[in-house]
């Protein structure tokens, strides 16, 4: 199936949304929101390929600038900015409802995605289930930093998707990791992949939005 996409903005929530929407050609009532991570933005490669894929699966698919990317063009956040970007994840939600899906999904990329799941520990109705590409366990090179406490609050089903040559976490401390969660958590791995799966600049990973997409479609389809 194709899409078509559309620049999309809606300034009338309290933290105003702003990215590309993918409209299904014949739609599911499902729909997705994709968040970027702290180098990145709406238009990474990653986030426009599974976009792509999770749309032509009947989604629709909102990949989205956190509030920090709408205020500056580059740099990573800063200290302050996690709890508006928290805000900006749930206002996304909003207006993917507003727009009538059904069941809705959020997803994001390493710091998007650790932000997802701290919104969704506080809130867990607020999503049906969570995508979660190359969650930052810890920073590089610094293990004992583990970035774990809202983890056994996390109330929503979540599929994590994670590189074996990922420097912010081992497939092993993923696993252990993944057992601090109540909920139903499952890992997919990336054989030979890094934190960016294999999507840098223009580079991409052929088949893995496909791939992911399956593994989603496992994990929660009815």
């Amino acid at each position: 199936m194709s899409a078509t996409i559309q620049v999309f903005q809606d300034s009338s929530l309290s933290v105003p949304v702003r990215g590309f929407l993918h409209r299904p050609e014949q739609p599911s009532g499902r729909g997705l929101v994709l968040v970027h991570g702290a180098g990145s933005n709406a238009n990474s490669s990653l986030l426009s390929a599974l976009a792509e894929s999770f749309a032509g699966a009947g989604f629709s698919v909102l990949r989205c600038d956190l509030p920090f990317r709408q205020n500056r063009s580059f740099g990573p956040p800063r200290p302050g900015d996690a709890e508006r970007d928290r805000e900006g994840l749930r206002t996304a939600m909003m207006a993917m409802r507003n727009l009538g899906q059904a069941k809705l999904f959020l997803g994001g990329h390493s710091y998007g995605g650790r932000q997802a799941t701290m919104l969704c520990a506080e809130d867990r109705e607020l999503a049906a289930g969570l995508l979660l590409l190359s969650y930052p366990l810890h920073p590089p090179r610094k293990p004992a930093q583990l970035r774990v406490q809202h983890l056994p609050k996390l109330q929503v089903p979540a599929l994590f998707v994670h590189g074996t040559r990922d420097p912010f976490g081992t497939i092993e401390e993923m696993e252990s990791a993944l057992k601090m969660i109540p909920a139903k958590a499952r890992l997919m791995v990336v054989d030979g992949a890094g934190h960016d799966l294999g999507f840098k600049g223009k580079t991409t990973r052929d088949g893995l939005a496909g791939y992911v997409v399956s593994g989603f479609e496992g994990c929660f389809g009815d």
